[in-house]
């Protein structure tokens, strides 16, 4: 890739992973990712590491993982990912201390356990917590993924942009991997989502639908997302110390200063060869939309947001038996079917899609098509049994899942 100019429509895409801190014992959170770091470079600072990079989040038990610049391809990405996640593994041994995946921490208790990261931007936090109050599991509790995607000028964001909203509502049905908080069933598979649409609110304007409006130019962007943010915002924070794109909170957000459309709503898996396989699926979904292979653009930029966040609200509660009653949304994936289940809407694309996949992540995604998202899994491996020995002796296979780089089988 040329980086002196901006990259095009799926020449670059960028994958970002986030884990969890636990004592290797009893898998209670341990906020030590500022010890990591003095370990392996002597420095509470951001870490190279060859194709990945390491770096803090908002709470000090996270460590996020990721791609150090854009990439081509994403074929080498997990093994990339597990390698570092070897090297991470090794160093904390010596305190006591795992790398845990899944979207969030079964039992954690934000209210009692929140450690906010003290190294830099203290102010940023600080404000954080007065305007939200971060001790709550939509903060202090919970790890994604994030795929990144190129785009270069307004005719390629309208149509990646518009393709991403018609996806997020179904993409639940394949990551949602958070089922249990407060050591229960919460009777959602992606309760990580389901709290985080009440994070903001407060200042309801930063999260909208979690589905983003349909706008087609940096222009609109600007107008109908970013200003009435920033107008929330304005008074709040005096100083002016709050980032403007970190403030958007929608599940998808624009970055025209990198050419980038970030996608959010992925929760973290339970190894790098499940999130990379997933995100070259989702790249290939999107591929089909942005083409026109199944519908054109002038129809993709028609839908109304809260038909999407609707539907959404149905997939993130009971994954791939949510069912689409809408013809017409079914037809934009070129579907002549009048009612289909998700799961079923994912096994025809993915029929469709498969010959773009390598074989890795082909029989991965076969897998999880057919054995249902991680958080189905978790409950199928539970057995409804809820005691704190039986949580942790399932979890404890998950952190065994991301040292093997294997899909979590029960």
């Amino acid at each position: 890739m040329n980086p002196s100019r901006a990259l095009r429509l799926f020449e670059g895409f960028g994958v970002e992973l986030q884990y969890m801190f636990v004592d290797r014992e009893t898998l209670d959170i341990q906020p030590i990712v500022d010890h990591l770091f003095r370990d392996f470079s002597g420095e509470v600072s951001d870490v190279d590491n060859g194709p990945i990079a390491w770096s803090n989040v908002l709470m000090a038990h996270i460590v996020e993982l990721k791609t150090t610049g854009p990439i081509a391809d994403l074929s080498g990405a997990a093994q990339d990912f597990h390698r570092n996640i070897g090297v991470i593994n090794r160093i904390l041994y010596h305190h006591g201390v795992m790398l845990l995946p899944g979207a969030v921490h079964p039992w954690m208790n934000p209210l009692k356990e929140m450690v906010p990261w003290p190294h830099n931007a203290p102010k940023v936090h600080a404000l954080y917590n007065t305007l939200f109050d971060c001790h709550s599991h939509g903060w202090a509790n919970q790890q994604s993924t994030h795929l990144n995607l190129s785009f270069a000028g307004n005719e390629e964001f309208a149509r990646l942009h518009s393709a991403i909203r018609l996806l997020l509502p179904l993409l639940a049905a394949l990551t949602a991997s958070s089922p249990i908080l407060d050591g229960q069933s919460t009777d959602w598979l992606d309760a990580r989502l389901n709290v985080s649409l009440h994070n903001l609110d407060r200042l309801p304007v930063l999260t909208g639908h979690l589905i983003p409006e349909a706008v087609c130019s940096e222009a609109e962007y600007e107008e109908h997302i970013m200003r009435p943010i920033m107008e929330a915002v304005g008074p709040l924070d005096p100083e002016k110390i709050m980032d403007r794109h970190l403030l958007n909170s929608r599940g998808a957000i624009a970055r025209f200063d990198r050419g980038t459309i970030e996608i959010r709503m992925l929760d973290t898996q339970e190894c790098p060869l499940a999130d990379c396989s997933i995100a070259r699926l989702i790249i290939e979904m999107l591929r089909g939309l942005v083409t026109e292979s199944w519908s054109e653009f002038s129809r993709q930029v028609e839908v109304d947001t809260q038909r999407l966040h609707d539907l959404f609200l149905r997939v993130i509660k009971t994954g791939g038996d949510a069912v689409v009653n809408d013809p017409e949304y079914l037809q934009l994936f070129g579907l002549k079917s009048t009612v289909l289940s998700v799961s079923d809407v994912w096994r025809a694309l993915f029929e469709r899609l498969a010959g773009a996949l390598d074989i890795r992540s082909r029989e991965t995604l076969a897998v999880v098509l057919g054995q249902g998202c991680l958080a189905t899994r978790i409950l199928r491996a539970l057995q409804g049994d809820f005691r704190h020995d039986n949580l942790r002796n399932v979890y404890r296979e998950l952190a065994k899942s991301l040292r093997t780089n294997k899909l979590f089988l029960p």
